[in-house]
């Protein structure tokens, strides 16, 4: 039995540098950060608590807590000219400094 992931759909990323995962989207390395749901908030107006160091963490903490967690993506939008010379805007990572 073949447990590659359907076509189209990226398997999970296997090293995880204990502060932030990388994941390719489109090609492009994204940096993401997790973060718990803040106390007092809801699920339906996301306000954003402490911030996990790893994707591990915040599922202790989310099961620990009976709280969901949430994944951030930053992008920025970047014009670029594409081969007809047109500009056209596109997203580009931001990346953490």
């Amino acid at each position: 039995m073949e447990t590659r992931p359907p076509a189209g759909v990226s398997a999970p990323p296997t090293a995880n540098d204990g502060s932030t995962r990388r994941k390719r989207r489109n090609g492009v390395e994204v940096s993401l950060r997790y973060f718990l749901l803040k106390p007092g908030s809801s699920p339906g107006s996301v306000e954003l608590g402490q911030e996990a160091a790893s994707e591990g963490e915040a599922l202790i903490q989310s099961f620990k807590s009976s709280q969901p967690f949430y994944t951030l993506a930053a992008w920025k939008a970047v014009p670029e000219v594409n081969g007809s010379g047109s500009p056209v805007i596109v997203k580009r990572a931001v990346t953490r400094s």
